[in-house]
């Protein structure tokens, strides 16, 4: 019996990478999204295990439960799961944020990213045979934010807390659960930081990245291991930027 994989935030970036990463190490995809005809790309990008894109919105809860009624017509089983759906708003002083701007962060990151584990989790509880791993998408942000990103540090803050109920409850049911916080991989996100990156000292500098592919090789082999071992906690980050030392 395959094992099988979902990927969330496939269309592009981290998620993009990950789900062709997955199928190259021979697990047949799921790969959602809201834009279909951006999930087909991936697809058609896909070596090794094939990709199918199924257009979702992590933050509307018909659309992730209409997904996974999908998966099970379609694949009668989930095994692992990338939670890696997100999105930011531009750097703002926290006392010049709006509740929009929160909620816009919040819905997806946070909101979207528990619909998601919640439905895999039932999902993995119920088959047969039970079990599965989910893995969290973090950030290093969590621990050490940059300045006027409130909403995407507490969002992701909050995922870490996720992480852990998630382990701790999944443990008698074989579920395991883990986190990767990633430190400025090359995407359209970091793309934009091209031009300068705010700084704990008020400056504006740009910083090193890493190419993306180091994330999808972590979350393939996280993907890898066995059930009776976990990674937790993993940190990948471009080796020279601004993270460890003082700001």
């Amino acid at each position: 019996m395959s094992k099988i994989a979902l990927v969330t935030g496939a269309s592009s970036g981290i998620g993009r990478n990950a789900a062709l990463s997955l199928c190259k190490a021979g697990w047949p995809v799921i790969g959602t999204g809201r834009r279909q005809d951006a999930l087909d790309e991936t697809a058609a990008q896909a070596e090794g295990g094939e990709m199918v894109g199924i257009a979702a919105d992590v933050t509307d809860e018909t659309s992730i439960d209409s997904l996974f009624a999908e998966i099970g017509k379609r694949f009668t089983r989930l095994d692992f799961v990338f939670n890696n759906a997100g999105n930011n708003v531009p750097a703002t002083n926290f006392g010049d944020l709006t509740l929009e701007q929160w909620n816009t962060v919040i819905g997806v990151n946070l909101t979207g990213a528990f619909l998601v584990a919640n439905r895999a989790f039932r999902m993995m509880r119920d088959q047969k045979p039970a079990g599965g791993r989910i893995v969290n998408n973090g950030s290093i942000s969590a621990y050490v934010p940059r300045p006027g990103s409130a909403p995407y540090t507490s969002s992701k803050h909050a995922i870490t807390g996720l992480t852990r109920s998630i382990s701790l409850d999944g443990r008698p049911l074989g579920i395991a659960c883990g986190q990767i916080d990633i430190g400025n991989a090359a995407s359209d996100m970091t793309a934009r930081m091209s031009g300068g990156v705010p700084q704990a000292d008020g400056t504006m500098k740009s910083e090193p990245t890493m190419d993306v592919q180091n994330v999808g090789n972590a979350v393939a082999h996280m993907a890898s291991l066995p059930a009776d071992a976990n990674i937790l906690f993993l940190n990948v980050m471009a080796n020279e930027m601004p993270f460890v030392g003082r700001g």
